[in-house]
Order: structure tokens, then C-alpha cells, then sequence
């Protein structure tokens, strides 16, 4: 195991009506004029936004509201946010949503105290952000685990990149896992699946040898994998939807990074198709895992036969490690059919006439992945999985 040093600043308050018992108390250290940040508006209509509005009437503060973040949150976006917050004097920022409402007002909290063209600063500069309006997050659609760390996915329009910039953490984080039974299933599975997608990049990272941050890791997937099938079959199971949610948070808390160099090469390769194509996240990486692993397998043999066995259930009696190692990709492939996610960009309705060579080309190659791929062979990815 690498050395580390582990530090976790967000409270995580869990549980069936989370939001009513914490909030209250969290209002209280915050200043009294209060952002409500949300997506296309889904809250309207499951009660969270009337819920949400009455504690922060409650509380004497002063909202303004931050809606409209889409889907894969784009610069422009944040740079919207981070004007109304000052427009308005914010003091506090209560994010509502799934992955792109929160990772979105990470970056606007940065961009709200700088007058530094934050991706500039990051990108070019190497620099970072040092001030920050403070945040708590108010999950309603889990599988990023975003509320978890101070890391944003934002796609520049501009200059078709699609990456990470650091904002601030959340000072807490509300999951009440019933706030995500309003989910369309559509999106249930593929946010299930981004949340094990975490968890095989961080599992396929250096060293290879299993730890103690890789033993849980594989119950993390073990139970990603039982419980995405029992919400399959039961909708309205609220213990299914509640190891869901907690699992998703698991993925990004950093817990299962201790002593790692992780992979995320498949993150990085679906983020530059996301930047060219808008495409849905969960859905991209469900494609393009059994692919690159057919490609990462000469480098991954090890890994792949522990995950065989460990979290699939194969049988290693009589099986050579190669054998098991392959058994892992036609595991998860069948896998990814059983939930009904896609199995090719045509079946997600990416133009035929996109352009994978600029995707391959523009994405970043990880350090911790146990394969070095070469923007060729990016390209080869892309194309068998058109």
C-alpha cells in the first residue's frame, strides 16, 4: 500500500427524512442569504423544492434561486452562477440535485470568489482556488457520488473539453434515500452503474497487489450489483435504494483511493465522447468498459481473475488465471445487457458521423492505469464500440 494521508471534511447526515432533521441546524451558521441551486426542475414536482423552501423560510433567509443546470454542466453555466451569486451578496450555496447540480456549484463557489477565469487558473496556470462561499448539497438522483469530494466535471463548449476542475467540498451533504425514488429507472441504472465504473477504475489502479482499500472495494461492487438487481425487480424497495445511494457515496469519499494510484481511463476516454456528443454519462461508460478491458487484459490478468471470483461468483476450480481473467469482461458485459444499458453508441443515438479521432485525441491518458494505451488505440476503443 502507498502512503497517505486521509482527511474527509464533508458531514454526511443519512437516512429517511435527513433533510428536515439536520438543515434546521445547518441554517443556523450560515450567513442569511442563500443560493437554492437545481436542475430542469424535477424538485417542483416530487415536493423536495417545497420541502427545501419551508425549512429555508423557517430559517429567515433570503433565496435566490439557480436553476436550469443541465445535464453535463458547461462553463458557461457556472459562469452564470458565479455572477448571481455576486449580483445577489451570497453567502451560502445549497445544492439540489444528482452529480451535475453538485459538482456545477462547486466550481461556481470557486468562480464566485475569484476574478480569475477559473479555468484558466486550473488548466494553464496550475493554479487553484483558495476562497470559497460555502455549500451544502441535498442529493435527489445518486451514482456520481459527487457530494463527496471537491472535484467537477464541466464541459467547455468552446474548446470541446470535457474535464476536471477542483472547487470546494460541501460542509455537509443530505441522503435521503427517498428522495431518489422519483428517479426515472432509465436513470436508477445508469447512475448504478457510474457508481461501479468508480469502483472498477479505482480497483484497476496501481499498486496491483490487493489491499485493504481493494477488499472493500469489491464489497462495494458485490453490492452495487445485488442491489441495482433488486431495485430492478422492486422499484419501490427503499433498503435496495438505500445501499445504492450509500454505495455511490462510497465510490467517491476517497475510502477506496487510500493507498492507490487509481485508473479512470475509462472516465477520461467517455468524458471527451461526452464533450463531442452530450451523451448520458452512465450509458457512455457501460459501452466503452468491456471494450477497453478486452484491450487492458494482457496488463490486467491479475486483477480481472480476482474480480472473476471475488465479485462475480466465478468458479476458479479447474480454471487458469487467463480463463477467470476473461470470465470477469463476459461477466460484466452480460451484466450491462441484463440492466438494459446500451452495448453501443448506435443504440444511444451518437451520430454515425462523430468524430472519435478528435475524441481520441483529446483525451487525457491516466498515469495509474496498468495498461499505457496511446491515443491509436483510444481510437480503436472508440471504433468497436460504435
Amino acid at each position: 500500500m502507498n502512503s497517505f494521508t486521509y482527511r474527509y471534511p464533508v458531514t454526511v447526515y443519512f437516512g429517511e427524512k435527513a433533510a428536515r432533521k439536520s438543515l434546521p441546524a445547518e441554517l443556523e451558521k450560515v450567513g442569511k442569504n442563500v443560493m437554492l441551486a437545481y436542475g430542469g426542475g424535477s424538485i417542483k414536482k416530487n415536493g423536495v423544492y417545497d420541502e427545501l423552501m419551508g425549512l429555508l423560510a423557517a430559517a429567515g433567509k433570503n433565496v435566490t434561486e439557480f436553476s436550469g443546470i443541465m445535464s453535463n454542466p458547461t462553463y458557461a453555466k457556472v459562469q452564470e452562477g458565479a455572477s448571481l451569486a455576486r449580483e445577489n451578496e451570497i453567502d451560502f450555496i445549497l445544492a439540489v440535485g444528482g452529480g451535475s447540480v453538485i459538482d456545477c456549484c462547486k466550481v461556481v463557489s470557486a468562480q464566485a470568489k475569484t476574478d480569475s477565469d477559473l479555468w484558466e487558473l486550473e488548466t494553464v496556470q496550475h493554479g487553484g482556488p483558495t476562497e470559497f462561499i460555502p455549500m451544502g448539497a441535498v442529493v435527489t438522483a445518486f451514482g456520481t457520488g459527487a457530494e463527496m469530494n471537491n472535484g467537477a466535471v464541466i464541459t467547455n463548449e468552446e474548446k470541446k473539453i470535457k474535464g476536471a476542475l477542483w472547487g470546494a467540498f460541501y460542509d455537509f451533504a443530505i441522503l435521503d434515500p427517498a428522495y431518489t425514488m422519483t428517479m426515472p429507472m432509465s436513470q436508477v441504472v445508469s447512475g448504478a452503474f457510474d457508481a461501479l465504473s468508480h469502483c472498477m477504475e479505482t480497483y484497476m489502479g496501481v499498486p496491483r497487489e490487493t489491499n485493504l482499500s481493494d477488499e472493500i472495494n469489491e464489497a462495494c461492487q458485490r453490492n452495487i450489483i445485488r442491489n441495482l438487481r433488486a431495485t430492478l425487480n422492486d422499484p419501490q424497495d427503499i433498503g435496495a435504494r438505500s445501499e445504492l445511494v450509500w454505495a455511490a457515496a462510497m465510490g467517491e469519499n476517497g475510502m477506496l483511493k487510500i493507498g492507490k494510484v487509481t485508473d479512470f481511463q475509462a472516465h477520461m476516454l467517455e468524458h471527451q465522447l461526452g464533450a463531442y456528443t452530450n451523451c448520458n454519462h452512465g450509458q457512455g461508460l457501460a459501452v466503452i468498459h468491456p471494450v477497453l478491458y478486452r484491450h487492458m487484459l494482457p496488463e490486467a490478468v491479475p486483477q480481472f481473475a480476482r474480480l472473476a471470483v471475488n465479485v462475480w461468483g466465478v468458479d476458479p476450480a479447474g480454471k487458469a488465471e487467463a480463463e477467470l481473467a476473461n470470465a470477469f469482461i463476459d461477466a460484466l458485459a452480460s451484466f450491462i445487457k441484463e440492466v438494459g444499458l446500451p452495448t453501443t453508441f448506435a443504440e444511444m443515438g451518437i451520430p454515425t458521423d462523430t468524430d472519435y479521432k478528435a475524441v481520441a485525441d483529446s483525451t487525457v491518458l491516466t498515469a495509474g492505469c496498468c495498461k499505457k494505451f496511446t491515443k491509436d488505440e483510444l481510437l480503436a476503443v472508440l471504433n468497436e464500440c460504435r
